[in-house]
């Protein structure tokens, strides 16, 4: 039967070999996809075949920020095991693609596969060819990308937490980085009170509501006991109201101000691999 582009392309896409070897995989199988695998891996070569089910929690997140301060993002290119991700080839490709997603202007995961990673080959095929060099499933597990007048990044030692943040207007980079790391630190769910989803809050109050109830308080109480503990909440998880770590007399948007009275956060991003 005649063999497509289409397939070997899907088959490529599905076991990460080379073009011209499932090529000749599909051939010598009559395009039966199970025997070319099959093929393939009697042949010696690594394949990917069924890693769509297995877990990449491992990997390297980074911060990358751009030549004129203003737009920053944070990526992380996820693997299975810590020995992989540890890897200097590993870190190498990472920092790779992150270098490409910043060239580009990448706003999506999409975007950034759909890239060029050289003259040969796409981003999302450098990718499939990865998977079969290291034999696990690797993929971009989280992109996001922030703008403002003044951006900072901030990778903590160990690249498994990184975080951006933006600023009103241009800051020096030690005032930033300081922010950058409380956020690294402190894990804030949100830039303010503002920023904290109709959802959150719910599940929040319905948390504090059950826990003042097991206290044996009165319902009457219940309600207002149970405000009192979301605005512990926004003090501790939000970034802005959140107790600033190098002197706890300030909260961050008080040590802003404090640098200059106009100055404030105005968006950030934090991954962290668990």
């Amino acid at each position: 039967m005649a063999i497509t582009a289409q397939d070997v392309n899907k088959l490529r896409q599905q076991t990460g070999a080379g073009m011209m070897d499932c090529k000749k995989a599909l051939e010598e199988n009559n395009g039966d996809f199970e025997k070319a695998v099959d093929f393939l891996r009697k042949k010696g070569a690594k394949v990917a075949a069924n890693r769509s089910d297995r877990d990449a929690k491992e990997g390297v997140v980074l911060a990358s920020v751009s030549e004129d301060g203003k737009t920053g993002f944070v990526i992380s290119v996820n693997c299975e095991t810590d020995f992989v991700a540890k890897n200097a080839d590993f870190i190498a490709f990472a920092e790779s693609v992150a270098k490409i997603a910043m060239d580009k202007g990448a706003k999506t995961i999409d975007e950034i596969k759909a890239a060029p990673y050289n003259n040969d080959i796409t981003v999302g095929d450098k990718f499939m060819e990865q998977v079969g060099k290291i034999g696990e499933k690797i993929d971009i597990g989280y992109y996001e990308v922030i703008n403002a007048e003044k951006v900072v990044g901030y990778i903590h030692p160990g690249n498994r937490v990184s975080v951006v943040v933006g600023f009103n207007q241009v800051v020096d980079n030690e005032v930033g980085r300081n922010v950058a790391m409380q956020a690294a630190a402190m894990a804030p769910v949100a830039l303010d009170k503002e920023g904290v989803t109709p959802e959150m809050l719910e599940r929040e109050l319905e948390i504090a509501r059950e826990q003042i109830r097991a206290e044996g308080k009165p319902e009457d109480m219940v309600e207002k006991i149970a405000q009192g503990k979301i605005s512990k909440f926004y003090k501790e998880s939000t970034l802005l109201n959140q107790e600033y770590i190098k002197d706890s007399k300030l909260n961050v948007a008080q040590y802003l101000q404090s640098v200059d009275k106009g100055l404030t956060a105005t968006a950030f991003k934090r991954y962290s691999l668990s």
